[in-house]
């Protein structure tokens, strides 16, 4: 969500005056940071997930679902409820007790994202490393929808669902309807200025991308060919001849490629849903070292999870959100892009492994990577190591898209928002995250790959497996090391459509330690999704092994094991294709409706009964 301040937000032609400063002052936050905190250690194995909602408005009669751009009244709402659960003057005793099976659920949080139409919801305190917050993690995630779902409407649903399917169709899409026309922001031919929220960091943040680009944000993505597509696919929902934005003739000018739908706005990326978790580490140490165990697979549970095969009505040859979101909040330049001076858009994988245990050899980052040489010498200069002062240096290598008027002066020795305006930013698939200022909040690692996934059963399912998986990487001290230039191919053969079931990802064949060689062909191999998960016989003992290995050194009840096993068994059974990902039922769903013509069009009845159906499981 990033930092949401009351304020003046800076045009991008003000705004851009600041940004040397901003990352003087960032690096400056940050190492003070450093100074007070770097040798602060026995901080206790916390985690919390975030869910994002997107708020579904069904009308039977019309058999139309849409979405609904209530986010503030909502909120407002929720937070009241929120407050007053919280201070005892309300006790929701219907949902409370026939929801969390007896656990103790602190009351939650929720907050605002990107569109207007989504809410962000956290636990009311993070979980610790006992099996019983485990346990306690899907109730959690019910009471959380359950209240929400209380406080709307009555025909209006919290659906946890990846990518809206009609976002940006002609017609209808939005409860109540705004006109695209008036996309001040983003310029976009589909989406209306007021699918976002209106907190003004975030029209600032679309108008500021978009400027200092020089274009409109342009994502293509591979149209599914069914029996009655044309070909060439040429979209005819396109406005090829508006004229009312200077952007308006790029898509007819090669924005717009032919076999592909075309998005044209942040909203389409940045409005998408996801699944997050935070782990807080023991120490700076640890965190690096989970940091860069975690990077591997970031892609792998990006294919498992994959739910989002509709972009803007049509069926699209990819099960994954990551490419829309990379392209929605691409700010290069077309020199930048062109001669590749920043290889990667601000949204995309992590670059670099910054852990400084034996196992990170130079080898395995072997990609180029562009960095600050002067924020780079200032660190060094301070004796923050080459590879943590590589990381920050090359997060800084980004302007600050928006810059609040009244914060601009700060004390940099209490506040880190100007290092948190670059940093929150940078929104790749892991993020390195110091404590904050004056809190008692630890060295933190946040987990960002994963699609948000259809009901909280699987969402509490793919939390158990990675906090689990994060607690053996440190126990065991496993080493996941493969070239960061392979984890990169994964997150491209991750996107593809039924990844999942046919594809084969690059992944370390020995895993434990004392395995210190250096990077070569021979330590890493292609394997299929089940052979990563459920292992490769005697030659590769799959994460699911590893993970039952650290159960073995717990004291867990066979009641509690019973039950960490039903989750962990969806992540075997996705793996080995007895259980189809969500972006296949979709796909499938789809596909057989019996008013769908085969043409990779999604009409609003096949978008009402296939919301219906999901909301129903």
């Amino acid at each position: 969500m990033g930092l949401l301040y009351l304020g003046t937000p800076l045009p991008w032609d003000e705004a851009k005056k600041y940004a040397d400063h901003v990352r003087t002052h960032g690096i400056t936050q940050f190492l003070h940071i450093w100074d007070r905190l770097k040798d602060r250690t026995g901080d206790e194995l916390l985690w919390g997930d975030e869910i994002e909602y997107m708020v579904v408005a069904f009308d039977e009669q019309e058999k139309s679902a849409k979405l609904s751009l209530r986010q503030t009244e909502i909120l407002a709402k929720l937070s009241d409820i929120v407050h007053d659960i919280s201070a005892g003057l309300r006790y929701e005793v219907d949902t409370l007790m026939l929801l969390t099976d007896h656990f103790s659920v602190a009351v939650p949080n929720f907050h605002p994202e990107y569109g207007r139409y989504m809410l962000e919801s956290t636990p009311g305190s993070p979980y610790t490393g006992y099996i019983q917050d485990l346990l306690s993690v899907e109730c959690n995630m019910r009471y959380r929808r359950a209240l929400a779902r209380k406080h709307l409407k009555p025909n209006e649903i919290p659906l946890t669902f990846t990518s809206f399917p009609l976002l940006g169709v002609q017609g209808h899409f939005t409860e109540p309807y705004f006109n695209p026309n008036d996309a001040v922001s983003s310029h976009s031919f589909f989406l209306p200025e007021e699918i976002t929220n209106p907190h003004a960091r975030f029209p600032t943040l679309t108008a500021n991308i978009r400027s200092r680009r020089g274009s409109k944000v342009a994502i293509n993505l591979p149209i599914f060919f069914d029996e009655k597509t044309p070909r060439p696919f040429v979209d005819p929902t396109i406005p090829w001849d508006r004229n009312i934005y200077k952007e308006d003739s790029d898509a007819k000018n090669g924005a717009a490629l032919p076999d592909h739908i075309y998005l044209d706005a942040m909203g389409f990326g940045m409005g998408c849903c996801c699944l997050q978790l935070t782990f807080q580490a023991c120490n700076v140490s640890d965190a690096r070292r989970l940091y860069d165990g975690l990077i591997p697979i970031g892609p792998i549970l990006l294919a498992l999870t994959g739910a989002s095969p509709i972009w803007r009505g049509y069926l699209a040859d990819v099960d994954c959100r990551w490419n829309v979101i990379a392209g929605s909040v691409d700010d290069r330049t077309e020199e930048e892009r062109g001669l590749k001076v920043i290889p990667k858009s601000r949204y995309d994988s992590v670059d670099l492994y910054i852990s400084n245990d034996g196992f990170n050899r130079p080898e395995y980052n072997d990609n180029y990577l562009p960095y600050d040489e002067s924020i780079y010498d200032r660190l060094r200069a301070h004796g923050i190591d080459d590879l943590l002062s590589k990381h920050m240096s090359h997060l800084f290598i980004r302007d600050p898209l928006v810059v609040f008027s009244e914060t601009i002066n700060q004390d940099d020795t209490s506040s880190s928002d100007h290092f948190e305006n670059i940093q929150s930013t940078n929104w790749q698939t892991l993020r390195f995250k110091p404590p904050p200022p004056n809190s008692p909040i630890g060295w933190r690692v946040e987990f960002r790959s994963m699609e948000v996934q259809i009901t909280d059963f699987e969402n509490a399912a793919f939390a158990v497996f990675v906090v689990l998986l994060s607690r053996a990487i440190l126990s065991f001290n496993l080493n996941l090391y493969i070239p960061i230039s392979k984890v990169d191919e994964n997150m491209a053969t991750a996107q593809r459509r039924d990844a999942a079931a046919k594809a084969k990802f690059h992944f370390r064949k020995d895993v434990y330690p004392p395995g210190r060689s250096g990077a070569s062909s021979e330590e890493y191999e292609e394997m299929s999704m089940d052979e990563i998960i459920n292992g490769k016989g005697d030659n590769f003992p799959g994460l699911l092994r590893l993970i039952y290995a650290y159960i073995d050194t717990l004291d867990i009840e066979p009641r509690e094991l019973a039950k960490v096993g039903s989750y962990l068994d969806l992540i075997r059974r996705r793996a080995n294709g007895s259980l189809i990902t969500p972006a296949t039922w979709i796909r499938n769903f789809v596909r057989s409706h019996p008013t769908y013509k085969h043409d990779s069009v999604v009409s609003q009845e096949i978008n009402y009964d296939l919301l219906l159906a999901i909301d129903e499981m």
